[in-house]
């Protein structure tokens, strides 16, 4: 089977797609081959040395999400689960289990980590799911409590996560405010969010940051927003989130894309609001209950037509460099994943 291998860190030239044998899946396990491999930002910053809590020591294979068809089972599994197309449980790839990563072409996992999967989910996007749509769930259902009529704003509008939390926060009744830093990308996000703020502008050549407060208050009618659903959460840009949030508000950071800086919290006291973090692992820890209610949601919704992931773009696993690359330039507009 093909896999790809980080053999220490560094830059996309560190990726290297190798042909090693394939596994066979042991008493309790099936054999997925997969379909589609999700790509996300901490696949990039793993392979740069900055994650190591998810990647270990190189050598390593990347990937925290993939999906397919089974194509063998091991002992004490139905051979009835053969064909049957699935998408890997979204702590499948956790290296407290002593996982390998998904950047390959077979992948094995337990029966039950191989979650069957809504005919409406295509085969190219069995494996893009639980990075945006279960950290977006996990954020504003299960940990902030997002409730009808409030107003979520979603920094990085383009990216997979944020537009996986537009299409949550409308199915729960909410107003949704994307923003973006580039005024090129307006029009592609216009039908995902009720309103599209754009924060940045060139000047003098340089990219800056616009007194977009401004837009945040105009378009809440001076209210503020309830919960920033936030990968930034840094400097300059966070003030300004702090500035427009309402009252008993909430900033949820669920990334660091942002440069570290200076943030005046006192206004977080006169708000009565607060700051928290979020990761997949918060819900991992309450327990598989609490993970398969996320997992359980989102299928319903993959299945009513609720929620529709958007794909930026595909690559050969062959081409994961490239994927990176063009993960790296951030021109893209929704998720983007490697097919084996």
């Amino acid at each position: 089977m093909q896999q790809v291998v980080v053999e220490r860190f560094g830059g996309v030239e560190e990726l290297q797609c190798r042909e090693v044998p394939t596994p066979k899946p042991g008493a309790g396990q099936v054999l997925v081959r997969l379909t589609s491999i999700g790509m996300n930002h901490a696949d990039l910053m793993g392979r740069r040395g900055e994650y190591k809590l998810s990647t270990g020591d190189p050598p390593y294979t990347p990937g925290l999400e993939g999906g397919g068809v089974i194509e063998a089972v091991g002992e004490g599994v139905e051979a009835s689960r053969v064909g049957q197309r699935v998408c890997l449980a979204p702590d499948a790839a956790r290296l407290s289990k002593g996982r390998p990563g998904t950047y390959s072409s077979q992948y094995v996992c337990d029966d039950d980590e191989a979650l069957a999967a809504p005919d409406e989910l295509p085969n190219d996007q069995l494996g893009a799911v639980w990075l945006p749509y279960l950290t977006a769930w996990g954020a504003l259902v299960w940990k902030a409590k997002v409730t009808p009529g409030q107003i979520v704003a979603c920094p990085a509008a383009s990216s997979s996560t944020a537009l996986a939390a537009a299409q949550i926060a409308r199915h729960h009744g909410c107003t949704t405010l994307g923003l973006t830093t580039s005024p090129d990308k307006v029009a592609s996000l216009e039908s995902a969010y009720d309103h599209v703020v754009v924060t940045h502008e060139r000047k003098d050549g340089e990219r800056v940051m616009r007194p977009w407060h401004r837009d945040m208050k105009q378009l809440t009618d001076g209210k503020g927003v309830d919960v920033f659903f936030d990968p930034v959460a840094a400097g300059a840009y966070l003030n300004t989130e702090i500035r427009c949030l309402a009252q008993h508000g909430c900033v949820v950071v669920y990334g660091l894309l942002g440069s570290p800086g200076t943030v005046d919290v006192t206004p977080l006291i006169r708000k009565h609001a607060s700051i928290v973090g979020y990761v997949n692992d918060e819900v991992f820890s309450a327990g598989r209950d609490e993970m398969m209610r996320g997992v359980e949601h989102l299928f319903e919704g993959f299945a009513s037509g609720a929620y529709r992931q958007s794909l930026a773009a595909r690559f050969a696993l062959a081409d994961v460099r490239e994927a990176h690359e063009a993960m790296q330039r951030g021109a893209h507009v929704g998720k983007m994943v490697l097919v084996p």
